[in-house]
């Protein structure tokens, strides 16, 4: 994740310098590496498509119109999720409403498995199923940071500065989300051959 985060960002600072002399097609090279993922990001703090669409457009808008102190921005990442966190609070508190996240798709979690037996295939899709399962019961703020670093790819530091809060809190909730999940997927492993050469790779 971090390599792709990596590439994706290598020519930042020459696209923000376009944007910041009015390049259009630069602005929009920029709103389709960010839009999707603030979307979502919106979406679980509002609950409504096109009310997280909406708070998108209006993060883009407001950066487009300050778009000539663009380069003067320390990281534009973590400015473009705050600005989203807050345009979204603002569009709950004028609606009175809470703000209750809606369950996460596309938790992007491989499950690498060569020469599997069909059975082997059946029991990757029920877990799969049990793990999105397991991520849609996690607490609220829970879910959000899981989301943010294991979807997002962000690092704990960024996660810290966009939701303001501390990298031990991040810490215990990560805690949390792979406990429940473990727990929840720990027999189906277990229907797994071990393999003998298997070897664990931290980072």
């Amino acid at each position: 994740m971090e390599h792709h985060q990596d590439h994706e960002f290598a020519y930042r600072e020459p696209l923000l310098q376009k944007v910041a002399l009015g390049d259009q097609l630069a602005f929009r090279e920029l709103y389709h590496i960010f839009h999707k993922r603030l979307h979502y990001f919106a979406f679980a703090l509002v609950k409504t498509k096109e009310a997280a669409e909406e708070i998108v457009e209006d993060v883009f808008i407001r950066l487009w119109n300050q778009r000539a102190t663009i380069t003067e921005i320390n990281n534009l990442k973590i400015y473009l999720y705050t600005a989203t966190k807050n345009t979204a609070l603002n569009y709950l508190s004028r609606k009175a409403r809470e703000s209750i996240i809606e369950p996460f798709d596309n938790i992007d979690i491989a499950l690498q498995e060569t020469g599997v037996s069909p059975e082997q295939i059946m029991i990757t899709a029920e877990i799969y199923q049990k793990i999105r399962q397991a991520v849609d019961a996690l607490p609220p703020r829970c879910k959000m940071i899981f989301k943010l670093i294991r979807e997002d790819g962000l690092r704990y530091k960024e996660v810290s500065e966009i939701l303001n809060i501390s990298i031990n809190t991040i810490d215990a909730q990560m805690a949390i989300a792979i406990q429940r999940i473990t727990e929840a997927v720990r027999k189906d492993f277990e229907k797994f051959p071990r393999s003998k050469s298997s070897t664990t790779k931290k980072g």
